[in-house]
């Protein structure tokens, strides 16, 4: 019996670990189907290279204000550059401030670590990232 509950719980474990089930809806934001490689030996992107940086980068393909890439410190996150709780406006591109982005509609803050904001209802809008050497691949 003990390893049959085992097993069921192993399996649990297993099946609730599917990198498939990323979350990304948001009602404000369209959902983009697009890859891009950010190479950190290119100026533009060496900043990357360092904790607590971050850069804005434009895919052909995908988010119309961009794509915010910070360096965590142990991890490389991927953000959209649109305000998450404002529809798509003049207003609504994110700015990049030291570890925070800036909403200008709304005065809004979040947190590049966390991509929250206090009292938001909707946090950034994350892609994924995948790391290969000096390359940081964003994708959704």
């Amino acid at each position: 019996m003990k390893k049959i509950f085992f097993l069921g719980l192993l399996s649990g474990f297993l099946l609730g670990c599917n990198k498939d089930s990323f979350n990304n809806d948001n009602p404000y934001l369209p959902n983009y189907n697009f890859s891009m490689d950010v190479n950190k030996n290119l100026p533009t992107y060496s900043g990357l290279n360092f904790a607590g940086n971050a850069v804005k980068a434009y895919p052909a393909n995908g988010p119309s204000r961009g794509v915010i890439v910070f360096n965590t410190g142990g991890e490389y996150k991927a953000w959209d550059g649109a305000c998450p709780n404002q529809s798509l406006s003049t207003c609504s591109t994110l700015t990049i401030s030291g570890s925070n982005a800036n909403c200008p509609c709304g005065s809004e803050n979040y947190n590049l670590f966390t991509g929250l904001s206090a009292g938001k209802q909707y946090p950034l809008k994350q892609y994924r990232v995948e790391v290969n050497g000096d390359v940081i691949r964003v994708y959704n």
